[in-house]
């Protein structure tokens, strides 16, 4: 693949987030981009002034935003790895941390890579090359495993029939996984708004790169790496990372949880709060920005500034 274009979601709106309210720019900032991606984040941080670390898994993202980014000098530093691990690729406290939790544009566009039913390919769905492929990963798991997978990380009330119907036939390329998924879900039972095989493929993605294990590392780093007055900002594109973000923003800002019983005869229990929010609720894409990139459309963008060691 010759290049990795991609629509950065949120984009001025995730910049904004990491600028202090009294300064007009990022000058002097270090900032920690653990998803660059196609560098869109990082492109716009070190236009303001930043100096940014971008970690990714992906060598080819990595290669080719390294190339788009080279006129930035050794304000950029390109690192690879898994942000859930950034405590152990980030020696030193930073003054931000981005996440965009979404898969870019060139890994879903491009077949080979596996990650969708729109394109023919190997099942694969690694956004590092390396590991255990889906077509693995189906193969090795139980059908209970399989459809609790399912079930779990695409909120598909269908896995049990998909998990059948996936270890029967052992789909190695993704047409045949979405034959598999097409005939694991009764015919009058087929979503209207979405492709029958979106939460099957989201769940396989989410299960062959442990991405909510991912962000729980990730998100439990938070504290120590960020210095006082640094900024985290997190934009989630389903209800499972959007739920994990909020949760752990709301205990880091000493707020109650959200699902406590309504009509407790005892105040919540207070506590300490080292973090304060920078969004009451999630940012999500305008209108214009949702018309050009659809896959805007199902962005949420959450921020908070630590503000106590």
């Amino acid at each position: 693949m010759s290049g990795f274009s991609h629509q950065t979601v949120l984009l001025a709106e995730t910049v904004t987030l990491m600028v202090p309210g009294s300064s007009p720019g990022l000058e002097g900032r270090v900032i920690v981009d653990g998803t660059l991606g196609g560098g869109g984040h990082t492109e716009a941080l070190l236009e303001r002034g930043a100096r940014v670390f971008g970690i990714d898994r992906d060598p080819l993202a990595l290669q080719a935003a390294s190339a788009r980014l080279a006129r930035f000098g050794d304000r950029f530093t390109a690192v690879r790895g898994e942000f859930g691990d950034v405590s152990s690729l980030i020696a030193d406290q930073v003054d931000g941390f981005v996440l965009d939790l979404g898969v870019s544009s060139p890994q879903l566009d491009v077949g080979a890579r596996g990650f969708s039913f729109m394109h023919d390919g190997p099942l694969d769905m690694r956004m590092s090359g390396e590991g255990e492929t889906a077509a693995e990963l189906i193969e090795r798991l139980e059908v209970g495993a399989l459809a609790d997978s399912i079930y779990m990380y695409g909120e598909e009330r269908a896995s049990r029939g998909i998990a059948r119907e996936l270890k029967a036939r052992l789909p190695k390329t993704t047409s045949q996984a979405v034959e598999a998924i097409k005939a694991g879900v009764p015919r009058k039972a087929w979503p209207k708004d979405i492709h029958v095989a979106t939460r099957t493929f989201q769940a396989l993605r989410i299960a062959v790169n442990q991405e909510l294990d991912q962000l729980e590392r990730a998100l439990k780093a938070i504290p120590s790496l960020l210095k006082v007055g640094g900024r985290a900002a997190i934009i989630s594109f389903h209800s499972l990372e959007d739920r994990a973000v909020k949760h752990a923003f709301r205990e880091l800002c000493g707020e109650a949880p959200d699902d406590l019983p309504k009509g407790l005869p005892v105040p919540a229990p207070t506590r300490s709060a080292s973090f304060t929010a920078l969004t009451k609720k999630p940012i999500t894409a305008g209108e214009e920005e949702s018309t050009r990139n659809p896959r805007a459309r199902s962005a949420k963008l959450r921020g908070i500034e630590k503000v106590a060691a």
